[in-house]
């Protein structure tokens, strides 16, 4: 509810005809402006006005639905991106997507100075497109030392075989060597998915 809602966070209210209503300026506003909001660093939450309930992620969503579509717009989505993106949220390792996809974020956000002097030092575009690939890899070798420390394991690199699994600790719960192979498969698949991607 609005009465939980942090003190730097503006509240927004949709309505039922579908206006955004800001509380802070006591004014509609439209998805537009909310974009001009966040560009800005301008930290909100939106509420459905009559149910009360928290409709950030699906207004935040129609921003960039919007932003997507307007005509001579650079789209920042890539067609196999998002076909990536949708066949993630019928598999086993969804729950590992919004956590990498936030972490690339902010350190591709974090980034972005230096990949931008790159840029203005390149000739063209290709210094740039491989600046942001290399970004992308670094980023995904620090997720995977991440994952590791919630996995106890690496994926195999290159198709090496993986090392032989050592007892588990006593007190620890066994698990069979075929759930473990299981689990090892799944995290190389969506490692090399998400290499695939890195270098659409």
């Amino acid at each position: 509810m609005a009465d939980t809602v942090k003190a730097t966070q503006t509240v927004i209210k949709k309505y039922a005809n579908r206006r955004l209503y800001h509380t802070g300026t006591s004014t509609y506003v439209t998805l537009e402006d909310l974009a001009t909001m966040v560009q800005n660093g301008e930290d909100f939450v939106v509420y459905d006005a009559r149910a009360g309930d928290d409709i950030t992620r699906s207004v935040l969503t129609q921003i960039i639905f919007e932003q997507e579509n307007k005509a001579g717009a650079e789209n920042l989505l890539p067609v196999a991106f998002l076909r990536q993106l949708i066949r993630f949220y019928g598999d086993s390792m969804r729950t590992m997507v919004p956590s990498f996809l936030e972490f690339s974020m902010a350190n591709f956000a974090k980034d972005q100075d230096g990949l931008r002097e790159k840029f203005a030092h390149s000739f063209g575009p290709a210094a740039f497109q491989n600046a942001i690939e290399q970004s992308v890899r670094t980023n995904m070798n620090f997720f995977g030392d991440a994952m590791k420390m919630f996995t106890g394991f690496a994926p195999p690199a290159g198709g090496a075989q993986p090392p032989a699994p050592q007892a588990p600790p006593q007190g620890t719960p066994a698990y069979s060597g075929g759930e473990l192979d299981d689990l090892k498969r799944q995290m190389l698949e969506m490692q090399q998915r998400l290499e695939a991607l890195a270098k659409k």
